[in-house]
């Protein structure tokens, strides 16, 4: 008779079991429904934040009646303001123009840029202070796709088919959460730092950080190869420091050729500084910063020449401490 005892007690505690996934399933419809029922103005609100919104508080919101949910929502951006004694929310500001920016920087993936992985992760984060496109396949294992850096932090995005559409395959980000806290809250004492500052920083839109370069062989001879690095840096991009009047920034440039086993074959350091006015530098807006770098390869050509070779090269704007590099094969 005794075995009876222990299946009573499973089939009580099977049963149990049952009526509470009941109630959750009951409590997520009743509030997928309540979500559906919402006014449009509502509904964008709930879906605009949904990246900062915690669980309850978007139970909450849902329950509440309608004529309740203004007032929620004063409170939820409240709750969120660095610096209550000022009329200007920073953290609202900040969250949002890193909507329009993703918007901007991230669109031709068949939905808005903000929706985006990569627009997702530039909202939370803000912009990585190192950026790596299309990285050597040994190094994470992608042929297309992107490496954001926040400190020694890794953020991975995946192009699977080299179309343009980013998935991101990081997928722990709980060693950002402090530096994204950090970003958000203390951005108004970072502004009123910045203010007080005799040279202030400037941007035209705090476009992500972004440049083009290629590699044109002009002598290619048994003994000697020539060539040039070009570089075009937009503008938009490029944050200066304002010196009574001039704008002027600093760019820090270093190439490396390494043939097909990775081995360094030529390396070249340079930095140079940027210095407009405001009128030139309003003029040139939508055009690029365009430097050219020569080399000239003496040695080692014969490991050159057996295949494939890589040009990297990476450019960091020391005014804004933004850094990009870029990966690109060549063969002599």
């Amino acid at each position: 008779m005794k075995p009876m005892l222990p299946r009573k007690k499973k089939q009580e505690r099977f049963s149990l079991g049952f009526l509470f996934l009941l109630l959750a399933f009951s409590s997520s419809c009743r509030l997928y429904n309540l979500q559906k029922e919402l006014p449009p103005s509502y509904a964008d609100f709930l879906s605009k934040v949904r990246y900062i919104i915690t669980s309850r508080e978007e139970k909450t919101f849902l329950k509440l009646p309608n004529s309740e949910k203004d007032q929620f929502i004063e409170e939820f951006w409240r709750r969120r303001d660095p610096d209550p004694e000022t009329e200007e929310n920073e953290f609202k500001k900040e969250y949002f123009g890193r909507i329009e920016q993703a918007n901007r920087l991230f669109f031709g993936e068949g939905k808005p840029g903000w929706l985006t992985d990569r627009g997702r992760i530039y909202i939370l984060f803000g912009p990585p202070f190192n950026r790596i496109t299309n990285p050597l396949e040994g190094e994470f294992g992608i042929r297309c796709g992107e490496v954001w850096y926040y400190g020694n932090f890794p953020v991975v995005f995946r192009d699977s088919n080299c179309t343009g559409s980013y998935e991101l395959v990081t997928y722990d980000l709980t060693p950002l959460r402090e530096v994204n806290i950090a970003y958000m809250h203390d951005l108004s004492q970072a502004q009123a730092q910045a203010q007080a500052q005799a040279q202030e920083t400037f941007s035209w839109e705090n476009d992500l950080f972004d440049f083009r370069f290629e590699v044109r062989k002009k002598t290619v001879e048994p003994e000697r190869i020539t060539g040039v690095v070009i570089i075009a840096i937009p503008y938009s991009c490029i944050w200066f420091k304002d010196t009574e009047g001039i704008f002027k920034t600093e760019m820090e440039v270093q190439l490396e050729l390494r043939d097909e086993t990775g081995q360094l074959r030529w390396e070249d350091k340079a930095n140079f500084e940027i210095a407009l006015s405001l009128a030139e530098l309003k003029e040139r807006q939508k055009a690029s910063y365009n430097r050219e770098i020569p080399f000239v390869l003496e040695k080692n050509l014969e490991e050159l020449r057996r295949g494939k070779n890589t040009f990297q090269c990476r450019v960091k704007n020391l005014t804004g401490r933004e850094e990009l590099r870029k990966v690109l094969e060549i063969d002599f």
